[in-house]
């Protein structure tokens, strides 16, 4: 029997299992599909994400297939105008060690997460779903569409905006449509497009009409208005470009939406990523937001387990509830506002939890307990990063004598002045900064 059964095998679930399993919790992971997500939909990976993937000991292959956003190109009419990236180019700093976003095609960030719970004894089981779930005050059994029966102490639905789990809960996404109009995103090959810019024709098929292309690969992501395929989507990419379009590898249709759900658990029974919350592709949100559910909950769940003691997965949904509703009116208002702003205001290394009740104590100049822990330089000689790598909480100790504790997942619990050995079942690390202020 699993501790953790996880339904839903994105980067949502897969970050989910990671946690789990670099921690030595059994876990089980099923996703209906019959295979690996093939496209490149959530292709913006902010700072924070970033730095969670460091942290999942995933960083290496997501860099390796990214790039940072280039220049757009705006076609109007005859003009060729050349604008700001969505994205930044900062140059990294201690406590900043991964200052912008970047791009890569979802699928090769699910696969460097796959490789990396491979490697922790894990994997995904494809072609298996939820069925209906039951549960009782001590544990969940699940019905999978093999017919299997499976009982764990906790599940999680990992399951997209169509969650059979949100839907065997009785939970719905509330919220509307931002818009009525019918969006197509491709993966396609063109030829002859300079891959220097992401290139924008605002005004052609009911606008705007974008191609990225893709780091590493000959292939565009093309997002547009369903117009572009009255005629064939190939054609309508003609039209456009004047360049023949080649293999379309992949290609969904969406509406742009806002919604989410009132509740992020039931019971035994939690939720995460597009199962909570649906957002327009604006400002590089939604897949980050899922992910950091995940980061959230992982440590929580292991919490729960070692110590026997349910009360910390309560603050799951005080914690992630609030900033998925942020979120969502952030990226709705820059698909409102046409904005290309960016930076400071979605690359969520400012998100934190300082109402939480595992938020205790006072500052240290603008730190906060429930802020996001800035990476330092140890006087090891490792990052902050590399210790939380461990799974472990940790207790900075300075030379001024006051000691910040660090939850599992970077951000700050407490200053405090006595040492500590345990923090909510997980050991403590103690760990002091090369220069301490």
């Amino acid at each position: 029997m699993p501790d953790i059964l996880v339904v839903g095998g994105g980067p949502v679930g897969l970050t989910l299992a990671i946690e789990l399993r670099r921690r030595g919790i059994s876990v089980r992971l099923i996703d209906s599909a019959e295979g690996p997500f093939g496209g490149s939909r959530g292709k913006g990976i902010q700072p924070r994400s970033l730095e969670i993937l460091d942290m999942m000991g995933a960083i290496d292959d997501v860099l390796a297939d990214s790039s940072l956003y280039q220049l757009m190109k705006l076609h109007i009419g005859p003009l060729r105008i050349k604008a700001k990236s969505l994205g930044t180019s900062h140059a990294a700093t201690t406590d900043r060690p991964y200052p912008n976003m970047v791009m890569v095609a979802q699928w090769r960030t699910e696969l460097a997460l796959r490789r990396r719970l491979e490697e922790l004894g894990g994997a995904v089981e494809y072609g298996v779903g939820l069925e209906t779930l039951t549960q009782s005050s001590g544990e969940v059994t699940a019905r999978l569409t093999n017919g299997e029966q499976v009982t764990a102490a906790y599940l999680v639905g990992c399951d997209g905006g169509r969650s059979p789990t949100r839907k065997q809960l009785g939970l719905q996404l509330i919220g509307s449509a931002i818009d009525d109009r019918t969006m197509i995103v491709a993966d396609m090959e063109i030829d002859g497009l300079d891959r220097r810019y992401w290139h924008v024709w605002p005004r052609r098929y009911g606008g705007p009409v974008a191609f990225a292309p893709l780091p590493n690969s000959n292939l565009w992501q093309l997002q547009a208005s369903e117009k572009i395929a009255d005629a064939g989507l190939e054609n309508g990419v003609y039209r456009l470009t004047g360049k023949r379009p080649g293999k379309v590898v992949w290609q969904s249709r969406f509406r742009h939406q806002a919604r989410m759900v009132e509740r992020y658990r039931v019971g035994r029974v939690f939720l995460a990523g597009d199962a909570a919350h649906i957002h327009p592709p604006s400002g590089a949100q939604g897949l980050n937001t899922g992910i950091q559910d995940a980061f959230n909950l992982g440590w929580k769940l292991v919490s729960a387990l070692r110590t026997g003691d349910g009360g910390i997965l309560d603050t799951y949904e005080a914690e992630r509830l609030p900033i998925a509703a942020e979120m969502l009116n952030l990226t709705s208002k820059l698909l409102a506002d046409g904005s290309n702003k960016r930076g400071e205001l979605t690359n969520q290394l400012g998100v934190g939890y300082r109402s939480s009740p595992l938020s205790k104590g006072g500052a240290i100049g603008n730190l906060f307990p429930g802020d996001r822990m800035p990476d330092e330089r140890l006087a090891d000689g490792r990052r902050l990063l590399e210790v939380l790598r461990t799974g472990n909480a940790v207790q900075i100790l300075r030379q001024d004598g006051r000691k910040i504790l660090v939850r599992p997942d970077g951000y700050v619990a407490e200053v405090i002045v006595p040492d500590v050995t345990s923090y909510f079942g997980f050991d403590v690390e103690h760990v002091s900064p090369e220069y301490s202020n």
